[in-house]
């Protein structure tokens, strides 16, 4: 890997983390046209660290959120008459829809970064889950906002966004999808997304940074630093886009790339792995 590499992949990680079109997905898409091994452990854990610029964004961008929710969940813990407020609730809803993709990551770590990583899978995933997103947008109630959000709903969205491990599938096309299966709106959606997002993606990244290898720091920092510049970006738009239109916008472009992918391996042009 060369620092023109870790600049694309940091571009390709800040403009898709976020979006419902599969970082995962995009990053595997994009190492292979570079022309690295996709199911190399270095590359994978490089992928996973550089993730942790795009989680750095959302924590700036909702900075003031996030120090509310933390103050409010330690307050509640040594004051019970405290634990009414919204702040301690979504402390904990970020906690426990945290913990399956922890549990369910761990277990089947060999498995989302060897077989999973195969280019028939991120083609099929961003066509299969598509189909989820048309359909929740098409039953979606959107009549529950951020106040009537529930323990069910966080674990429902946080047992929903283990399926995202697989690639193409993406985590907020996953974990929106579900929010609106619960009849949350579209906002409440993708903020619950981001929030369930940050514990994830910075343990992965952590867990991941060990695994770095043969691949500079100062390549590590350019690619970390140029999606945390990209994601913020990205973050600030998704979230005026989604209060006036539906995720489904983004399925005609994850149905041709998909499309295109599988073209592509089935033809022999370019190798699942």
């Amino acid at each position: 890997m060369n620092y023109l590499d870790s600049v694309v992949l940091g571009i390709v990680e800040g403009l898709t983390e976020f979006l419902p079109v599969s970082s995962t997905g995009h990053l595997t898409i994009a190492e292979k046209i570079l022309g690295l091994q996709i199911d190399d452990d270095a590359v994978t854990a490089y992928t996973a660290v550089i993730q942790m610029g795009a989680i750095a964004a959302v924590i700036l961008y909702f900075l003031r959120d996030i120090v509310a929710i933390v103050r409010g969940w330690c307050v509640g813990l040594l004051k019970p008459q405290q634990r009414g407020t919204q702040e301690y609730r979504m402390g904990w809803y970020a906690i426990v829809g945290t913990i399956p993709i922890g549990i369910v990551g761990l277990v089947a770590k060999d498995l989302v970064s060897g077989p999973l990583r195969s280019l028939w899978w991120v083609g099929g995933a961003l066509i299969g889950w598509s189909v989820v997103m048309v359909w929740a947008e098409r039953v979606a109630r959107q009549d529950r906002g951020e106040r009537q959000l529930t323990m069910k709903d966080a674990v429902a969205v946080g047992l929903v966004q283990c399926i995202a491990l697989i690639p193409g599938v993406s985590r907020s096309g996953a974990t929106i999808s579900a929010g609106l299966f619960r009849g949350l709106d579209r906002v409440t959606a993708t903020r619950l997304s981001f929030f369930l997002s940050i514990p994830a993606l910075l343990a992965a990244g952590l867990y991941e940074l060990k695994d770095v290898q043969g691949i500079s720091v100062g390549q590590t920092v350019v690619g970390t630093l140029i999606a945390f510049v990209v994601a913020y970006a990205t973050v600030a738009w998704l979230l005026r886009f989604v209060s006036h239109h539906s995720i489904a916008r983004f399925v005609p472009y994850r149905v041709a790339l998909g499309a295109v992918v599988l073209i592509l391996v089935a033809s022999g042009v370019v190798s699942a792995t």
